[in-house]
């Protein structure tokens, strides 16, 4: 889940990011594998017909029978264990009893808290055929991530990750939102550092080994502006253009970085081929 209210602090850029050891590591490892497994199971059900709301249920009952519960439940008052963001939904769109229509492409956002741990992740879901517009917006945003978690390295800087987004997304006649970022976390859902999806030379903080953040680029076909809704979380694309989202849990290591969050089954990129 993105950084739309601030817990620590009125800006958590002000702290340093707390540096975590092997227990954290494993204890993220846990959290990460459930979320990516939960957002696996989804991958059958996003279909033509299917309410967002019903998949709102199928993760509150797989989260509940694995000993786990939704971080973003009750969330600053948020009523549902995950996020689902349609078309021009950038994110935090809220679960309902809308079916979802063919050729619609679906961000859904977990979070689950395992043991203490936070797993957050999200992923594009085509919802049947979709536009050729869509599934290559959903290409460049996925290509944007990856690009993203190759730039973590100890002595980098935070700008290493959004250059090598923004760098992408514009090189594609694309725009990377900037009213929304990857944060850290660990025992707290939303810590420092800030990770910004583009290069802002006056906040450069340094990679460290037992840094845990998430990297959550959201790209628009169109401008980078967005709203949010009357109902205090849906942002949506001022232009009404199509907006896409890929999310992954890391952490710095002493020598790269390890992501937590990826899909044992290899459900990172749409479409998701299910025989596999």
């Amino acid at each position: 889940m993105t950084q739309l209210q601030k817990t620590r602090a009125e800006d958590p850029r002000e702290f340093e990011a707390p540096l975590h050891g092997p227990e954290a590591f494993a204890g993220m490892r846990r959290a990460g594998r459930l979320t990516a497994d939960a957002l696996d199971l989804l991958v059958e059900h996003v279909r033509p017909g299917v309410t967002t709301q019903a998949l709102d249920r199928l993760v509150a009952t797989f989260a509940h029978d694995h000993g786990a519960y939704s971080a973003t439940l009750l969330y600053r008052g948020y009523p549902h264990s995950i996020c689902t963001s349609v078309n021009h939904v950038v994110c935090h769109g809220m679960p309902n009893d809308k079916p979802l229509r063919e050729g619609d492409i679906l961000n859904i956002d977990v979070t689950l808290i395992v043991d203490g741990w936070h797993g957050d992740s999200s992923r594009m879901y085509f919802v049947g055929e979709v536009p050729r517009r869509a599934a290559r917006l959903c290409d460049i945003t996925y290509e944007c991530l990856e690009r993203g978690i190759a730039a973590v390295a100890p002595g980098r800087t935070t700008n290493a990750v959004g250059g090598a987004i923004q760098s992408l997304a514009e090189a594609e006649r694309c725009s990377v939102v900037r009213d929304f970022c990857g944060h850290g976390l660990g025992r707290v859902f939303h810590d420092a550092p800030t990770i910004l999806h583009y290069v802002e030379p006056s906040y450069a903080v340094p990679l460290r080994p037992g840094m845990l953040f998430t990297i959550e680029p959201m790209i628009n076909l169109g401008r980078p502006q967005v709203k949010v809704l009357a109902d205090g979380w849906t942002a949506v694309t001022r232009d009404r253009s199509l907006s896409a989202q890929f999310e992954h849990t890391v952490g710095v290591t002493e020598t790269g970085v390890e992501v937590f969050t990826y899909s044992a089954k290899g459900y990172h990129k749409p479409p998701y081929n299910l025989a596999a």
